[in-house]
C-alpha cells in the first residue's frame, strides 16, 4: 500500500509539472482578447440580466425582422430653411423730383403726347403745372413717381362679341405680358350678368386659366360692370387705377345709369380705357343696309322691319361713341376704336405702352375744406407742344 500510494504521489507531482510548462506557452501562442472586448466582457459580468429574463421561454418568430433602411440611421431632417425676403430695389431718382408726401396728397395719373400723338417719358416735376378749380398748385408740393398698375381686364360677352372671344383672350394676354412685374391684373365678364372670374393676380397663368372660363350671354350690363368695378374692386391701394373694357357700349338698360357709374369710378379715381367694337358692328351693318337697299321696291318694301333695325342700330352706335368718349376723357383713358378683331391684341398693347409711360403726379391742395365737393382739375405741361391728359377731377375726403 506504501508503494502504492508513493506512485500515486508521484503522478501528481508529475501532472502538476506538466500544468506550470504548459499555461505559459498557451499565453505566449494563444489568441490574446482586445481590451474592448474585455471591457465589453467585463461590464456584461458586472450586469445581471433582468430578473424576468430568466423565467422566460425563447421563441422563434415566424416572420424575420426587417432589415433597417440605410437612411433610418441619420436621424429626423433638418427643419426647412425659411426664405429671406428679397430686399426691395431702390428707384433712381434725381435731386427736385420727390418731395414729401402727406396723407391729403391728390395723385393724377397724367399722360403725355408730343405733336405727332407719341408718347412722352423724360419729363421731371418742373415740366408740369397743376390747377384745381382754376387755382395753380405750389410746385413744391407736386412729385413725380412711378407706381405700380392695378388693372381690371372687362370683356363684354354679349351677342356683339360672342364671336370673337378668342381674339379677345390673345389680347388679353400680350397686353399682361407687357405689364411690370409689380402690377396687377383682374378679369370679369358681363352680359346678363357681372361675374368676377379672377380677383387681382400677378400671374399670368392663373389670368390664362380665368380666360378660358368666359362663356357669351345675350344682354349688356356695361353701366353695372363699371359701377360694380369701381367699388368693390379697389381698395385703399396707393396704385394707378384702370379698367380695360371691350364693348360696344349699348347697355342693356336693366341696371343703373352711366351716370352713376362714371360718379364711382371718380370717386375711386380710376381711369378708363376703352376698346370699342363700334367700328365693326357699323361696317357689318352697312353692308347689310346696302345689300337690303339695292333691290327692288318690292324687296325693300318686305325687308322694311330690317332695314328700320339696322338704322336705328347704326344710329345707336353713334350715340354709344359719343358716349364711350366722354367717359374716357372725363377719366383721363382713350378711346381705341379698331377696325377688326384681328387688330385687338395690338390695340391692347397700346394701352399697355401707354400705362408704363404714365406719370403719377401727387399734390397736397391749397383747399383744405373736407366737403365731399368735386374738385376740378387740369395738368398744364411747360412746352405748349406737350398734351396731356388726366381725369378731369376728383371728390374731396368729407368729414
Amino acid at each position: 500500500m506504501a508503494r502504492l500510494a508513493d506512485r500515486q504521489f508521484a503522478a501528481v507531482r508529475l501532472l502538476l509539472c506538466l500544468a506550470v510548462a504548459v499555461i505559459p506557452a498557451l499565453s505566449i501562442y494563444g489568441p490574446r482578447a482586445s481590451s474592448s472586448s474585455v471591457r465589453t466582457q467585463t461590464r456584461a459580468r458586472k450586469t445581471p440580466p433582468p430578473a424576468s429574463s430568466k423565467r422566460q421561454k425563447t421563441t422563434v418568430s415566424a416572420t424575420p425582422s426587417p432589415t433597417p433602411l440605410w437612411f433610418e440611421g441619420l436621424g429626423d431632417p433638418p427643419p426647412a430653411p425659411t426664405p429671406k425676403p428679397e430686399p426691395k430695389a431702390e428707384q433712381e431718382v434725381t435731386p427736385g423730383d420727390v418731395i414729401s408726401v402727406e396723407t391729403t396728397e391728390v395723385m393724377l395719373p397724367v399722360t403725355v403726347r408730343d405733336a405727332s400723338g407719341r408718347l412722352v417719358s423724360a419729363l421731371v416735376r418742373d415740366d408740369f403745372r397743376v390747377f384745381e378749380d382754376n387755382h395753380e398748385q405750389p410746385l413744391r408740393d407736386l412729385a413725380l413717381r412711378q407706381v405700380p398698375v392695378d388693372a381690371v381686364l372687362m370683356v363684354d360677352t354679349s351677342s356683339s362679341t360672342a364671336r370673337n372671344l378668342d381674339d379677345f383672350r390673345r389680347a388679353a394676354e400680350g397686353f399682361a405680358a407687357r405689364l411690370g412685374a409689380e402690377d396687377r391684373i383682374s378679369l370679369i365678364k358681363f352680359d346678363d350678368s357681372v361675374q368676377l372670374l379672377q380677383n387681382w393676380t400677378r400671374s399670368r397663368f392663373q389670368l390664362q386659366r380665368a380666360l378660358t372660363r368666359i362663356v357669351p350671354g345675350m344682354f349688356t350690363r356695361f353701366n353695372d360692370a363699371l359701377l360694380l368695378a369701381a367699388r368693390e374692386q379697389y381698395g385703399s391701394t396707393r396704385s394707378r387705377r384702370a379698367v380695360i373694357v371691350l364693348t360696344d357700349g349699348i347697355d342693356s338698360g336693366r341696371g343703373t345709369t352711366l351716370e352713376n357709374a362714371l360718379r364711382a369710378l371718380l370717386e375711386a379715381q380710376v381711369t378708363v380705357y376703352v376698346v370699342s367694337n363700334t367700328e365693326i358692328s357699323r361696317a357689318q351693318k352697312l353692308a347689310d343696309l346696302d345689300s337690303l337697299t339695292r333691290g327692288t321696291d318690292a324687296s325693300r318694301r318686305f325687308n322694311k322691319l330690317q332695314i328700320d333695325d339696322l338704322r336705328m342700330g347704326l344710329q345707336a352706335l353713334d350715340q354709344s361713341e359719343q358716349m364711350l368718349a366722354q367717359l374716357t376723357e372725363a377719366t383721363g383713358g382713350r378711346l381705341y376704336k379698331p377696325h377688326g378683331f384681328d387688330a385687338l391684341e395690338a390695340t391692347y398693347g397700346e394701352v399697355a405702352e401707354e400705362l408704363r409711360h404714365q406719370y403719377a403726379l401727387y399734390y397736397t391742395p391749397q383747399n383744405k375744406t373736407r366737403d365731399g365737393g368735386f374738385r376740378r382739375v387740369r395738368v398744364e405741361a411747360t412746352n405748349p407742344s406737350y398734351k396731356t391728359q388726366t381725369r378731369i377731377g376728383y371728390f374731396a375726403p368729407k368729414t
